[in-house]
């Protein structure tokens, strides 16, 4: 079967409930807080409790945040690629989310911040394979090129999905000039594809990313409650979401991914598995936390009882 290989950044999340966002030099009361993995973390979560193994190719620290790292994919069943532990500890985040269970990041990177080639080549990417490469992989110094170097010589037959994230804004640099080309599969949300193109609306931003991407790329923009859209050549859709009240929007969209490739893994067509992906981050939604993903079984009934 084929397996996914995430070259992201596993982190700890220090995850905080308050009713709103303090003011500059202001100070709230937080209802809730805990340490919890997160990052990459929730991508490949949502991956292999929907049926698709996992390789973690990315650095993970000793301290007390390598330890939770470590622990945590260990329950999941990620495997973990790069087995010697770096010399500094995992980065961290304090992820808030308010009473609209919009969410705000500060974030601060560690071991998983650097990468070589050798670590990459820890375990091999075979046939029918996908790796998934972060965007926020491209922004540090200590990773990038290795990583862009190793994913430009993989073999055709291996897929590579791209999550811009929110902080690569747009196609001009040397790096995502490089990698465009080689993308397979495009995932990411609404106000991040509009980002990345200068766009106004969803269709706009398909039609300018299909100018930067290969013909026959695989792209998925996620749309909030409405669902997401696919496109791929001349065909484009949407596909509806699910309602549901949603308390915290944290790991909704990591959920969405790792579903949707597990679904394309499993031989699903492009509006199947965006369907269980759409189930997928509407039931991540109403949990608190960032690797909320639901399992296969949620994500059958939730689907067979719409």
């Amino acid at each position: 079967m084929p397996k996914m290989l995430h070259t992201g950044q596993v982190i700890i999340d220090l995850v905080m409930a308050v009713d709103k966002l303090p003011q500059i030099g202001g100070d709230v009361l937080a209802k809730s807080a805990g340490f919890e993995a997160g990052g990459g973390f929730n991508v490949m979560a949502a991956a292999v409790r929907n049926g698709l193994p996992v390789v973690y190719l990315g650095r993970h620290g000793t301290g007390r945040f390598g330890d939770l790292a470590r622990q945590a994919m260990n329950a999941e069943g990620i495997c973990i690629g790069i087995e010697k532990p770096a010399a500094q500890d995992t980065g961290i985040c304090v992820a808030l989310t308010d009473a609209s269970a919009e969410r705000s990041f500060i974030s601060y990177i560690g071991a998983e911040g650097e990468v070589t080639v050798d670590d990459l080549n820890s375990v091999a990417a075979e046939a029918g394979d996908y790796v998934y490469v972060s965007g926020y992989s491209l922004l540090h110094i200590g990773k990038a090129q290795a990583l862009l170097d190793w994913t430009l010589a993989l073999p055709s037959t291996v897929s590579v999905v791209f999550d811009p994230g929110p902080l690569v804004e747009s196609p001009d640099s040397p790096l995502m000039q490089a990698l465009l080309p080689r993308i397979d599969v495009w995932t990411s949300n609404s106000v991040e594809a509009l980002r990345f193109t200068g766009a106004e609306d969803i269709a706009t931003a398909l039609d300018r990313l299909a100018e930067h991407l290969p013909a026959e790329v695989l792209m998925v923009v996620r749309d909030g409650p409405q669902g997401c859209w696919i496109h791929q050549g001349d065909e484009r859709k949407h596909v509806p979401g699910f309602p549901v009240k949603a308390v915290d929007s944290n790991g909704a969209g990591d959920a969405h991914a790792g579903v949707f490739v597990a679904g394309l893994a499993q031989g699903l067509a492009a509006f199947d598995a965006a369907r269980r992906a759409n189930a997928a981050a509407a039931l991540a939604v109403t949990r608190w936390g960032p690797a909320t993903s639901p399992g296969t079984a949620e994500v059958d009934a939730l689907i067979s009882g719409d």
